[in-house]
This record gives structure tokens, sequence and C-alpha cells, in this order.
């Protein structure tokens, strides 16, 4: 992989850092059938050329942090398509070599436009069982059951070279506490970014504020935030996270759309008919403020949304 700085010595800059938007619908946008509950890990096996290309479009639109398509690659899940163990890590390691790839081809273009990073995607134990409980965190595990789910696919994407971690869509403060002693042994930088019950707290129902001391004095978190969230809840949720945490905060919520996880499907909701701001670009000056220093979307968001939050952060 070419040079690249850290994401925290981004970050020390000042200047903001976005990062990219939605894999899974934008890759739906591009006709992959992602009905399944491997989710974009799917097109890892189908079409992975296509991922590449969209790790690539959200750099031209102005990203600098391209997420793998790992979100849902794990041992567990690929061994219900009769994946073996190896096969399924080989897969979770070409999820970041199709991300290095993008960044080559983008720098090779604009050779200005790094630096560019690549974090690799650790998504709750709840998205593997692909029932909605990612955003509600009632699942419980130990900590050494937690550490077991997780630390495969960690160990293959530290291996394959990501920039960070970013442990993401984390419902369960108790996941949150089993990530945060993997990412601490493997060495690597990590963001830790939750879904949430409301502005205050987490799916789980356990308080930001409580959140932000666990992660606070973490020398290998970078930032701490929330994701896959509507537009409404990020400024509410930023605030109270930065009363009890000095780290840099990151948001990419949804497009404002409302998911169902029920029916699986999106409808309306989420944005400016519940006080929040209609869209990605209108919601960022607030968040920097709350000292978001990472913005980017996740699910519906386009390279068209990550363009615009680029044309608002010059």
């Amino acid at each position: 992989m070419p040079p690249t700085s850290s994401l925290s010595a981004v970050l020390a800059s000042g200047k903001a850092v976005i990062s990219d938007g939605a894999l899974a619908t934008e890759l739906e946008a591009r006709g992959c059938n992602l009905n399944d509950p491997l989710w974009s890990a799917k097109v890892l096996l189908e079409r992975p050329g296509l991922i590449r290309d969209v790790h690539r479009d959200y750099f031209a639109a102005g990203a600098s942090i391209a997420t793998t398509a790992s979100y849902q690659a794990t041992p567990q899940g690929f061994a219900a398509r009769g994946i073996g163990s190896k096969d399924a890590l080989d897969l979770v390691a070409l999820s970041v070599r199709l991300a290095d790839e993008a960044r080559r081809e983008h720098l090779a273009e604009a050779p200005d436009a790094g630096p560019l990073l690549v974090a690799g995607s650790v998504g709750p134990y709840g998205a593997y069982l692909a029932d909605g409980s990612e955003y509600r965190g009632d699942y419980t595990l130990t900590p050494g059951e937690f550490e077991d789910f997780h630390a495969p696919r960690v160990a293959a994407l530290v291996q394959a070279g990501v920039d960070l971690l970013a442990c993401e869509t984390l419902p369960s403060f108790a996941e949150a506490e089993a990530l945060l002693a993997l990412t601490e042994e493997f060495g690597v930088e990590a963001w830790f970014s939750f879904s949430l019950r409301d502005g205050a707290h987490i799916s789980d129902g356990t308080p930001l504020a409580d959140v932000a001391a666990l992660l606070d004095d973490q020398p290998h978190v970078a930032a701490a935030g929330v994701n896959c969230v509507p537009l409404h809840l990020v400024t509410p949720a930023l605030s109270a996270l930065r009363q009890h945490t000095v780290k840099p905060l990151l948001a990419y919520p949804n497009s404002g759309e409302a998911y169902d996880s029920e029916t699986k499907a999106w409808g309306s909701g989420g944005g400016e008919t519940e006080g929040g701001p209609a869209d990605l670009a209108e919601g960022t000056p607030a968040w920097r403020k709350e000292g978001a220093g990472i913005i980017g979307g996740c699910c519906r968001t386009t390279p068209g949304d990550i363009a615009a939050i680029a044309q608002t952060t010059r």
C-alpha cells in the first residue's frame, strides 16, 4: 500500500476529514441484489470489481477515507454459504485490496488528493444476525464470545494493511468494551461509532456519556461518534459526547429516510420533518461546530452527497 498518514495525524491538522458514503445501497443502485444475510459482503463473491468502482467514485467525489466491504464479512456468515474459514478471511483481505486499488487509481489521476486512508469496517455481532439487532443491541454475549467473534476478521483486516479500523453501528456497550480491548491488542488505530436509541443513548440504552468516558483516555481510539442514524439525532448526540470527551467526533448518518428492520424497506422520516437538516450538506456546518472532525454518509447516501459535503468544507 502507498505511504499514508495516520487518521489521528490527519485529524490533528484541524482540517475536515470526509469519509465515504453508503456502499451497500450504492451497490444496489448499480444493479446488485443484496437481499441476503451477507449484504454487501455478497458482492465480494460475485462482482468485486464493482466494489472497487464505488470506492473510486467516492474518492473522486472528495472522500479521503474508503470503508471496506467487510461490515458483514465474517467467517460465521460465510460458513452458512459453505465457505470455509480460510476462504472467508481471504475475502475479508480482498475487501482491503479493492479499497487500496481504488486509492491507487485515484492518486494516479489526482496525485495531490492525499492522504487517503482505508478503514477496515468491523460491523457488530447484530449485523451477522441479519435481523436488525444492530439497531437494538438486544443480544448478550460474554466478553470472550465477543472477542472470539470479532478477532479473526480484525486480524485479517490488520494483516491486509488497513490504516485504521471502523468499529461501526455498535448498539451494545458490552460489545464496544470487547472491541476496545481487541483493537488495543492488535495495536491499530480505530474509530468507534454507535447506533442510537435517541439523542442521548446508544441502542441498548447506555448513555452516550458512558460511551464517551469509556473511549476518552484510549490513545488508539482516534475518534468517536455515530452512524446509521437519522439526521435529526446527529447534533444532540455529538453534543452529548462532546461534554464527556476531548476526542475528535465523527458522524455519518443516513440520507434522511427511515429504515424498517422488519420489512427491510426505507421510507420517509428522519430529516427536516423531525427538526433536523434536510441533508448531509446542510447538517455539516452544525456538526463541525459540535466537534465532528470526520463527516460522511451511511445508508442511502451517494457520491453526490459526499461531493456536497466536500463543497461545504472548502
